[in-house]
């Protein structure tokens, strides 16, 4: 199948998913008019290999290998733990080191609500929503025994059915009878076991409603599943009083503005993701569910608090939901994934949990430490140069050099990295 780089060329490929991978690609390479060195590029899959690739996802032609960094200093519940972090993003794994590092002597302390689950069924079209929402209560030990039914193994290990919840919901189009399984999961994820519950009961939920069932799937605001983790940071470890004072300010600020509370939570999550990706969870699922969390009340605000305690150190903590497992999808069968796992050492999806929270409150402590203090800019443009240098040309031993030089210009631009390289390669 030729297909020519041009006006005329069509993306309907017939066939296209059952092609191999290096198939696949020659045909994008002639669909995009792709060179020789990025075909070569995308071949190369890396640690990854091809054929796990292809099952991983649809249609594959390459993979996008994101560094791991691994984070110190991190002690939590009284154990150390190394930390990989898979991101693209400079100065993410040296803010939660260097915060860490702070509070060494006592670490972080976490905990977790539970590994429970929802499943959502949404029933439109219920003549007597109210007396439907009774009905389906009557129900709820047909429903264990349903929902137990789909995952005998999940049972066995001590999981399974735990609740049932009635919602009305009130839309423009009437009343909405929404059925919510509440599910223990255990060290799974959870997404494909809550939702085989949801199908299987949706025709009985139908029928004692009266009405007609559309949605049957899980809900990423797992407010069933939290994680929590808290520190203190001595205010003379930090800078002082001025410091303390001025990281409570920019939460508080954060707690206050929507406007600020987007950007201080992306903060947050940037520890948080890069945690969930190296260990192959689903950083989509969590990072909806962190902001659906943060927006519980009505207004969006920030996930974590700080306060002055009644030693005059910084008291900080976090909460938020985090659904994620040690068994199933890329967790179970990606190399990289189960690497980064056995680096943490963790055996229960709760731990995971825990350390990830932990990550979290580091992450956006460094962040409002330095706002509150040089600026964001300083550490993170630090790195960031090197970045920059390597896109102006820079290689081996230049890119140090050339980032150096951008720093000390204060001056961190690619028309600069370009000038500066110039300057070195003269020199």
């Amino acid at each position: 199948m030729n297909i020519a780089a041009g006006s005329n060329r069509s993306s309907r490929i017939a066939g296209f998913h059952k092609l191999s991978p290096r198939d696949r690609l020659d045909l994008v390479a002639a669909f995009a008019g792709l060179d020789d060195a990025q075909v070569a590029h995308l071949a190369n899959m890396g640690n990854l290999d091809p054929v796990l690739a292809d099952k991983l996802i649809e249609n594959v032609i390459g993979t996008m290998n994101i560094p791991v960094g691994v984070a110190t200093n991190m002690k939590i519940d009284g154990e150390d733990v190394l930390v990989p972090m898979a991101t693209e993003e400079s100065s993410v794994v040296a803010a939660v080191c260097n915060a860490a590092k702070q509070v060494y002597e006592t670490g972080f302390l976490t905990s977790v609500s539970g590994n429970l689950m929802i499943a959502q069924v949404q029933a439109v079209e219920v003549a007597d929503p109210a007396g439907a929402r009774i009905r389906i209560l009557e129900k709820r030990d047909e429903i264990k025994a349903a929902c137990d039914a789909c995952d005998p193994v999940l049972v066995s290990l001590g999981g399974g059915f735990r609740d049932l919840e009635v919602r009305l919901l009130d839309t423009p189009s009437g009343t909405m009878v929404v059925t919510h399984l509440i599910v223990d999961t255990r060290d799974a994820m959870g997404a494909n076991a809550v939702n085989t519950m949801a199908e299987k009961l949706a025709p009985s939920i139908a029928a004692w409603s009266g009405g007609r069932v559309y949605l049957r799937i899980l809900s990423n605001l797992a407010d069933r599943r939290l994680a929590r983790a808290r520190a203190v940071w001595k205010a003379a470890d930090i800078g002082g009083e001025a410091v303390r004072d001025g990281i409570v300010s920019a939460y508080e600020f954060a707690a206050a503005d929507p406007y600020r509370a987007a950007t201080h939570n992306k903060g947050i999550m940037n520890g948080i993701s890069a945690v969930v990706l190296a260990t192959g969870n689903d950083t989509r699922a969590v990072e909806a569910g962190a902001h659906a969390y943060a927006a519980r009340s009505g207004r969006y605000t920030s996930l974590t608090t700080y306060e002055v305690d009644k030693d005059g150190n910084l008291s900080a903590s976090i909460e938020l939901p985090l659904a994620v497992g040690l068994i199933g999808g890329a967790t179970k069968v990606h190399p990289t994934a189960r690497a980064c796992l056995a680096i943490l050492g963790v055996t229960t999806a709760e731990r995971l949990a825990r350390i990830i929270a932990a990550v979290g409150l580091a992450q956006n402590f460094s962040a409002l430490k330095a706002l509150a203090t040089t600026g964001i800019q300083k550490g993170h443009m630090a790195l960031h140069a090197q970045n920059i240098a390597m896109m102006a040309g820079a290689v081996g031993e230049e890119i140090d050099r050339v980032a150096r030089l951008l720093v000390e210009r204060a001056s961190v631009r690619m028309d600069v990295a370009q000038k500066v390289l110039e300057e070195v390669r003269g020199s």
